[in-house]
C-alpha cells in the first residue's frame, strides 16, 4: 500500500489574481484561444514526447468526423513563463501540462482551471485507475483539477558506473562519503557532479534534500504554513552552508552556472564520462533512454538514494521530487468536452502506459507490477516504484508546492546562493520576506 504523501493546502487571495493580471501585460497569449477547430494542448519537451504525440494521433484518428487535439511542446523554463502569461491574459490553451501543488491551486483559486470532478464521478473506473495519493497533488477542497500524464518522479542520485570502476569508487551512503567522492573525482580531472545552473530550478534538489535530511518535512511544512521566520530554521541555514561547502570543494566544476538543463547538457555530462554523478528527477532516465540508449543498455548507469546527513532528524527514506505531471483543462476552453474525452479515453490507456514503461517512466496507475517486472529496464522501474511507494514522505518540488509569488523569489535567491553572491543568512532573510 502507498503511504499517504504529505498534503499541503495554500491559501491564495486577491494578491494572486492581481499577480496573474500583471503577468499578462505585454503578451497576446496563444494564437487561437477558444478555437472551434479542436483542443490546443501545451506540454514540455523531453524524453516522452513521442508518447504525447502518439496519444494525440490515436485520439484524432478516432474522431475523423469531429474536432481533435493539437499538441505544442516547449522547453521547460520558457514554457512556465508562457503559461503564466497566457493564463493571466485569459488566453490559455485548452489543456496544459503542470506539476500540481501550489501553482495549480493558485490557478484554480483564481477560477482559471476547470473542475474535473463531475466527469470523474460519471466514470468511477477512470478515477480509480490512478494510485490514490497521486491525485492529492491536484485535489483542492475536494475538487480534482488534473489527470496524470507521466510517471512518478522521485529525485535520485545517478552515477556513472564506468567512472566509479575506473577510480575504485562506491556510491555514497553518507554526506562524508559524498565529500570524499568530490575530492577523488576532482583530483582526477572529472567533474564530480553535473549541474545545469543556467536553469535555476536544478539547484532545488540539493536544498530540498538537505533541509529534509537535517530537519525532516516539518521544516518545509512550516514554510508552507507561512510561519514567521520559517526560512531561518537551523536546518535551512545548515543546508545552505553545506551547499556552499560543496561549491568551495569544486563539486559542480567551474562552469556549472552556464550549463543548460533544457538542452540536455546536464545529463550529457554524465553519459559522456565528463561527470561522475547527477542529482535529478527520474525523468532524466527517460531523457537518457531517448538520447543515449546505449549508455543504459551497456550497464553504465547506476542510481542510489540521497546520502544520509550526520545528526539529521529527517528519515533517510524520505524522497523529494514530483508525484507525477498532470494535464489540466482551462476554464476558458471552448473545447472542454473534446479535452475531457482525450484525457479519459487516450491518456494512460494501455498503449500509453506501455510506451511510458518502454521509455523508463513508471506510470502512476494500478495493476502494472507484472509490466514493470517484465520490462527491459525492469530493475530500474521497480526501484523507482518501490522508492516512491515506501517513502514516509514524498515532498513535492518546492517551486511547485509554493504559490507563484513565493516560488519565483525562491529560485532567484537560490541562484544567488549557489553563485555565492549571498550568504545562507541573507538567503533566509530574503525568503522570510515572502511569507504571509
Amino acid at each position: 500500500m502507498w503511504r499517504a504523501m504529505r498534503r499541503r493546502t495554500m491559501f491564495v487571495g486577491m494578491a494572486l489574481v492581481a499577480a496573474l493580471v500583471l503577468a499578462a501585460c505585454g503578451s497576446s497569449g496563444p494564437s487561437r484561444p477558444g478555437s472551434s477547430d479542436g483542443a490546443l494542448l501545451w506540454a514540455i519537451e523531453g524524453g516522452v514526447d513521442a508518447v504525447y504525440q502518439d496519444s494525440v494521433d490515436r485520439f484524432n484518428e478516432s474522431r475523423s468526423d469531429g474536432p481533435g487535439v493539437e499538441l505544442q511542446t516547449f522547453q521547460n523554463d520558457p514554457y512556465k513563463q508562457k503559461l503564466r502569461v497566457a493564463i493571466g491574459a485569459d488566453s490559455p490553451p485548452d489543456v496544459f501540462f503542470g506539476w500540481g501543488g501550489g501553482v495549480l491551486e493558485s490557478y484554480a483559486t483564481a477560477g482559471k482551471v476547470h473542475d474535473l470532478t463531475p466527469a470523474l464521478r460519471k466514470d468511477p473506473s477512470w478515477r480509480n485507475k490512478f494510485l490514490a495519493n497521486v491525485m492529492e497533488t491536484v485535489t483542492f477542497d475536494g475538487k480534482v483539477y488534473g489527470i496524470p500524464v507521466r510517471g512518478m518522479q522521485p529525485v535520485v542520485l545517478y552515477y556513472n558506473k564506468e567512472l566509479f570502476r575506473q577510480h575504485g569508487a562506491r556510491p555514497p551512503k553518507t554526506w562524508q562519503d559524498l565529500l570524499n567522492l568530490v575530492s577523488t573525482f576532482s583530483s582526477k580531472g572529472v567533474t564530480p557532479i553535473s549541474l545545469g545552473g543556467a536553469s535555476p530550478w536544478t539547484y532545488l534538489m540539493w536544498e530540498e534534500y538537505l533541509v529534509d535530511r537535517l530537519g525532516g518535512p516539518e521544516v518545509f511544512d512550516a514554510i508552507l504554513a507561512g510561519k514567521p521566520n520559517a526560512w531561518s530554521h537551523p536546518a535551512v541555514l545548515q543546508a545552505n552552508r553545506m551547499i556552499q561547502q560543496l561549491i568551495d570543494a569544486g563539486a559542480f566544476g567551474e562552469g556549472y552556472a552556464s550549463v543548460n538543463y533544457d538542452t540536455g547538457q546536464q545529463a550529457a555530462l554524465l553519459y559522456t564520462n565528463k561527470a561522475a554523478m547527477n542529482l535529478m528527477g527520474s525523468w532524466d532516465y527517460s531523457a537518457i533512454v531517448d538520447s543515449q540508449p546505449q549508455f543504459i543498455k551497456s550497464g553504465k548507469l547506476g542510481w542510489t538514494t540521497f546520502p544520509e546527513v550526520p545528526n539529521g532528524s529527517g528519515d533517510p527514506n524520505n524522497v523529494v521530487g514530483n508525484t507525477t505531471n498532470y494535464y489540466s483543462v482551462t476554464k476558458k476552453s471552448a473545447n472542454k468536452q473534446v479535452a475531457i474525452d482525450y484525457l479519459k479515453n487516450t491518456v494512460m490507456d494501455e498503449q500509453y502506459v506501455d510506451k511510458l514503461i518502454e521509455l523508463g517512466d513508471v506510470p502512476p496507475v494500478k495493476g502494472i507490477d507484472k509490466k514493470l517486472a517484465g520490462a527491459e529496464n525492469g530493475d530500474y522501474l521497480q526501484y523507482i516504484y518501490n522508492l516512491a511507494q515506501n517513502a514516509p514522505s514524498f515532498e513535492l518540488s518546492w517551486d511547485q508546492a509554493l504559490p507563484p509569488e513565493q516560488a519565483e523569489p525562491l529560485l532567484t535567491n537560490l541562484e544567488q546562493l549557489f553563485l555565492k553572491k549571498i550568504t545562507p543568512r541573507q538567503f533566509s532573510t530574503a525568503m522570510n520576506g515572502t511569507l504571509k
